[in-house]
């Protein structure tokens, strides 16, 4: 659905991302996740080492994902000299790049959400939380320093945080977005994002050459796009749309389903679909188009002609 440019042919990058315990490491991960990165949380050391000092695959495919790897003090063999070592290695040899991204948090603050969720702080089991942030704190000075990204979530939210780390890293992020079509005679669909009941377009039911057709052949299409509000609507649900999706896309929707409806969902709410999808294409979106009820029966006999629509 992202209007992005496609990313560049090369090896996609590697993050690093440790901090505090508490300051949002796993919300960021699957945050990542969701903007189609790979991700590893708390790799053993020896394995992390590896996988840092393996070389990019010959022939690599540019579709291959980046990677991000979570670091934090609860890391098996953790030693943050030891994960710079391999992160220098690896940046002089020049096979990927490699960044580190550090969250960090106020003490304060870290305190009162290990106090709010009632969980104990990983390195102050029997202690007090504040003991235990204090010694993860020199634990990973070192890569705090070396850090690339630096994002204190002290006045974040999840939500904030999630947008923090879209802004940064998810520049491709890009929402799987469906255009359907249906039939209000089967039911409206439940997971509709925005619905727009197409009913007040021309009907080609009532044309006996158009009835066994569908709004995908053509003189359906010219029968419903003749309708003299056609343009109007259309253009105006498409300005809409091409407004609205970017900002779904930033604040990480995964899915956007956008429903059309007509009575049998054969016609009207077809070709409405089929264009707005084209104009989508055009304005360089990427949609799915889906019709529920395409092979369904000529259910619009099940809508009384208007008058101005006999004969």
């Amino acid at each position: 659905m992202s209007q992005s440019p496609a990313p560049s042919p090369g090896p996609k990058p590697i993050l690093i991302v440790t901090g505090l315990s508490g300051a949002g490491k796993s919300t960021s991960l699957r945050t990542l996740e969701d903007a189609g990165w790979e991700t590893v949380d708390n790799l053993p050391l020896a394995l992390l080492d590896r996988l840092l000092a393996a070389p990019a695959p010959a022939g690599h495919d540019a579709s291959e994902r980046p990677i991000a790897i979570g670091i934090d003090a609860r890391t098996r063999g953790f030693a943050a000299d030891t994960i710079l070592a391999s992160i220098a290695t690896l940046r002089a040899r020049g096979d990927r790049p490699i960044a580190i991204l550090f969250l960090d948090c106020a003490d304060a603050v870290l305190e009162l959400r290990y106090d709010e969720t009632r969980r104990r702080h990983p390195l102050a089991l029997d202690r007090p939380a504040a003991d235990g942030i204090a010694r993860e704190r020199e634990l990973l000075e070192p890569l705090r320093r070396a850090a690339d990204h630096m994002i204190d979530s002290s006045d974040l939210t999840s939500n904030g945080l999630q947008q923090a780390i879209r802004q940064r890293f998810g520049g491709h992020f890009e929402s799987t977005l469906t255009l359907l079509s249906f039939g209000f005679s089967r039911g409206v669909p439940r997971n509709a994002d925005f619905l727009f009941d197409m009913r007040f377009l021309q009907n080609p039911y009532w044309d006996e050459a158009l009835r066994p057709l569908t709004g995908r052949d053509a003189p359906v299409r010219a029968h419903v796009m003749a309708d003299p509000l056609f343009e109007t609507i259309v253009g105006q649900i498409t300005t809409m749309l091409t407004t609205l999706l970017p900002r779904y896309a930033r604040n990480g929707k995964a899915y956007v389903t956008i429903a059309f409806g007509c009575t049998g969902g054969r016609h009207r709410s077809v070709c409405t679909a089929e264009e707005i999808a084209r104009r989508l294409r055009s304005a360089g979106f990427s949609p799915t188009v889906a019709h529920r009820d395409l092979e369904s029966g000529l259910l619009d006999a099940e809508e009384k002609p208007r008058h101005s629509e006999r004969g």
